[in-house]
């Protein structure tokens, strides 16, 4: 066996294991190259072969997922998805997790995260003009979680707001189960030419590969490899200087330089240096091309002194970029990057090879097989099986539970909880009208953004209930999709595609590896029913603090189109005198609600049944009485049920007009009011177009009734006989606004 082929510190099965190979793994590793690996070439093969970067629990099952439609350019295996929205346009999305550095440093975590995932939009030749997140802390009580609430809604909106790209809000949830391992989910949206969409890929040998965007220095180092690819310990504070820091600025003029050269004829191909930096992005471009690629880390612009091969492969600094331009075209590229003060720099060439060469101070640190290393990693069939503490938590004794013997003060405390209350104090934070394009701002059930020279607008959203999915994960997989739909429905939109982040504790355990092929199977059934396909996504595994898991937290991210932009619906009611109809049917679950858990701490029972096609019927009833100009307001029933969905309709940003509500009584109180039975929507109205209404739920097979009025400043639900909630909009109002930011005082 030849030696390394540099000296560099010796590798043995001890460093390998240190870097997170496994002992099969490292002899794999060997067995590719015909020696032991130098230093450098381990800590490749680390970056390459980690959970963060390979996929290797999750590949195996991600296949069950539809990935095609008539509408989908690109779907997953590129830095996002895309698909056609009509006129020469297609908009391109995709949802990332900045889970550990969040944790670890919240607002350079957060921050950075939205960075990453900005990037993954342009470099696909997408000018971003939206973005959304998703966020898990731990209890509200836990000495840490304000702290990492103020850091991560700073990092945000810090980084989004300096590079003007418009947050338009998402979903915040607290639980204990977040204590040790907080989830940020960033996704961001972006428009691009239909034709003229870019690839991460290195094709044609003796074209220049470009080192473009800000200089390189230690911060990330084993940011993707050994934070978000292993579990946290007690000592998660120390991981601090694995956490990259971010320059919107910088971004910025690297966002603009990257469009500018995307209108030339110069790109190749073009990718992010995101996780695992300088690695990833040359090795996954000539995998994806069936290339080599030679480096010279002498060109690479640096920011710090002595900086080793070994570094310069694995830092995760960010604003970076690799482009493959065509040969011949190197001084177009320089002369941009000087415009936009911006580091362009030749650092290689794609060759015929197949082998990444990496040069350091005329040696070769590096001589690695691409395919091997880019496809190689081992595709793991990790145990699965289903955890025995499922069957108790599915069963729900309410013999045993007291009906509710207050509903107006049960309804208070539901709004004045931290995981129903408004999240104002948050989006406020957010610049959610910049660019000017937003139609509908953060609070109703999608927000909606035009899009400039079409008469369409997209709606987004990001949904996950992990109660539910802790549960049952199959089924609530499949009700956070439906919900994500019906959210974009509530706004005039009908879905397109999706993209999801799943959250997951160690893969090593086979109860956590059945939670995640349930919920694969939940999300697949349900894209399935309703014609929605998967373009892009990210899995988070190792979320978890010294053996103790999350709740499973598989995101999604939807979007969908509005065809006449004038006709985007929100969630509030607006006109005295409407109608209010159920579109759906009343229900009584409590299995799995809020109310369970907030008023008897609870959290077992069946979750509420999804029939999905009822749900498509009522999605679509509801989508053709907005677009038919008939309704004045649309608004999903979910967690907290109708009683909470009735008093939300109030709370008008600008007004608060009130509604009198009257329902049949039922087995019992509690679960009428505050159950979350699924495909819900209440619809506000003039008298004169019920008619259509009615007929129009008639040919979608959706079940309807008339429920109640708008009107006069207080809500009153009567159930039966008796009216059980009976307060004024200020009253109800005052608790949901002011529950936030009296916390987090």
């Amino acid at each position: 066996m030849s030696e390394p082929l540099t000296q560099e510190p010796s590798v043995d099965l001890e460093l390998a294991q240190a870097h997170g190979l496994t002992p099969e793994e490292f002899e794999k590793v060997r067995t590719i190259l015909g020696r032991t690996p130098s230093f450098t070439e381990l800590g490749i093969f680390s970056l390459m072969w980690s959970e963060h970067c390979s996929y290797k629990s999750s590949r195996i099952h991600l296949k069950r997922f539809p990935t095609t439609g008539p509408q989908v350019l690109q779907g997953p295996g590129e830095n996002a998805g895309a698909i056609d929205i009509g006129g020469g346009l297609a908009a391109v999305f995709k949802m990332e997790s900045h889970n550990h550095p969040s944790y670890v440093e919240p607002y350079q975590g957060a921050a950075t995260g939205v960075g990453g995932i900005l990037r993954d939009i342009f470099t696909m030749g997408a000018r971003p003009i939206a973005s959304m997140n998703s966020l898990r802390f731990g209890s509200p009580d836990h000495p840490r979680t304000k702290y990492l609430v103020g850091g991560v809604v700073a990092g945000i909106a810090g980084y989004g707001n300096c590079i003007g790209i418009p947050t338009l809000g998402g979903e915040v949830m607290f639980h204990p189960g977040y204590d040790g391992n907080i989830l940020v989910n960033v996704m961001n949206l972006g428009i691009a030419h239909a034709g003229r969409i870019f690839k991460g890929q290195a094709r044609g040998p003796g074209n220049t590969v470009f080192y473009v965007g800000s200089r390189t220095g230690r911060d990330g180092i084993h940011g993707a490899s050994l934070l978000a690819s292993a579990s946290f310990e007690a000592d998660s504070e120390s991981k601090r200087p694995t956490v990259q820091v971010g320059d919107p600025f910088a971004e910025k003029l690297l966002l603009e330089a990257c469009l500018e050269l995307m209108k030339t004829d110069t790109i190749i191909g073009i990718q992010d240096m995101g996780a695992a930096g300088l690695t990833s992005s040359s090795v996954e471009m000539a995998g994806r091309s069936g290339t080599g690629i030679d480096l010279d880390l002498d060109r690479v612009p640096v920011r710090e002194e002595r900086m080793t091969p070994y570094e310069m492969m694995l830092s995760e600094s960010q604003e970076r970029m690799l482009v493959v331009v065509r040969r011949g075209t190197e001084e177009k590229v320089r002369e941009i990057f000087r415009k936009w003060d911006l580091e362009g720099v030749a650092v290689g060439e794609v060759t015929s090879t197949g082998h990444l060469h990496v040069q350091f101070k005329g040696k070769r640190v590096a001589d690695i097989p691409v395919k091997p290393i880019a496809e190689g990693a081992p595709i793991l069939k990790r145990p699965v099986e289903r955890p025995a503490r499922e069957e108790k938590d599915s069963r729900l004794d309410l013999a045993r539970i007291k009906d509710v013997a207050t509903p107006g003060k049960a309804l208070k405390g539901l709004l004045g909880s931290l995981n129903l209350c408004s999240r104002e104090w948050i989006y406020r934070q957010y610049d959610h009208m910049v660019r000017s394009n937003t139609i509908v701002r953060p609070g109703s059930d999608a927000a909606v953004i035009r899009i400039k020279g079409s008469p369409h607008a997209l709606a987004l959203t990001t949904d996950c209930n992990s109660r539910y999915c802790y549960l049952d994960p199959r089924a609530g997989a499949r009700i956070a999709v439906a919900e994500a739909s019906r959210n974009l429905a509530c706004s005039g939109a009908v879905a397109q595609s999706l993209t999801d982040c799943l959250n997951f504790g160690n893969p090593e355990r086979p109860e956590v590896m059945w939670q995640f092929s349930e919920c694969v199977d939940g999300i697949a059934e349900a894209c399935q029913s309703l014609e929605i396909p998967i373009i892009s996504g990210n899995v988070s595994f190792y979320n978890e603090t010294e053996g103790r898991g999350i709740f499973p937290t598989p995101t999604i991210g939807m979007v969908g189109i509005i065809e006449d932009a004038r006709s985007a619906m929100h969630s509030y009611f607006a006109r005295e005198g409407d109608l209010i109809v159920l579109v759906g049917t009343l229900g009584e679950e409590l299995g799995g609600s809020e109310y369970l858990s907030q008023a008897h701490q609870l959290e077992a029972g069946a979750i509420p049944h999804l029939d999905l096609a009822r749900e498509e019927a009522v999605q679509y009833a509801c989508i053709d009485a907005i677009t038919e100009g008939l309704v004045s307001s649309a608004h999903d029933c979910s967690e907290g049920g109708i009683a909470v969905a009735l008093a939300e309709c109030c709370f008008h940003p600008e007004a608060m007009l009130g509604a009198e509500v009257k329902l049949p009584a039922g087995k019992r109180l509690d679960a009428l009011l505050f159950g979350e039975s699924q495909s819900r929507i209440l619809l506000s109205l003039q008298k004169a177009n019920l008619p259509k209404l009615e007929k129009i739920c008639q040919e979608r097979d959706a079940p309807f009734s008339v429920v109640g009025a708008v009107g006069g400043n207080r809500l009153k639900i009567s159930v039966g006989q008796d009216a059980e909630i009976n307060a004024t909009v200020a009253e109800l109002r005052r608790p949901w606004s002011e529950a936030f930011p009296t916390w987090m005082v």
